[in-house]
């Protein structure tokens, strides 16, 4: 089991960036894949079709997120914590991915840089036009 943690800095308001990941129709503009979520601890969420499934833990409006990644029968939770900070460019999230499966854990991270992350500045900055 292996951890990760990396911070980002998206180009939009912290409210914003919380919204685009837990408003269902949201994340469904910047995945491009339907989406399941709530901001109700306990609930199940699914994303990208479903590679991406687990429970949602805790919610803090704007500030923090934290949600279970299910993969399959692991002994110990892997936990999932976005803290979303004010900064000059937008907003830093401050990811927190811990107890990653050793044999998932380079497609994870790959896809937190190159999928997930990318994506949502991606986003952003197609909202903000050319400077």
């Amino acid at each position: 089991m292996k951890d990760f943690k990396k911070y980002f800095v998206i180009p939009a308001p912290p409210a914003d960036v919380y919204r685009a990941l837990t408003n269902p129709a949201t994340l469904q503009l910047w995945t491009g894949e339907e989406a399941e979520m709530s901001t109700e601890p306990g609930s199940e969420f699914s994303l990208w079709e479903g590679s991406i499934v687990g429970k949602n833990l805790e919610f803090e409006p704007d500030k923090r997120i934290v949600q279970q990644w299910y993969f399959g029968d692991q002994p110990e939770a892997s936990i999932v914590t976005l803290k979303l900070h004010d900064h000059e460019n937008g907003t830093s999230v401050e990811l927190r991915h811990t107890n990653i499966p050793d044999a998932d854990y380079d497609d994870i991270v790959e896809g937190w840089i190159h999928t997930y992350f990318a994506s949502l500045e991606e986003f952003y900055h197609g909202d903000s036009g050319q400077q």
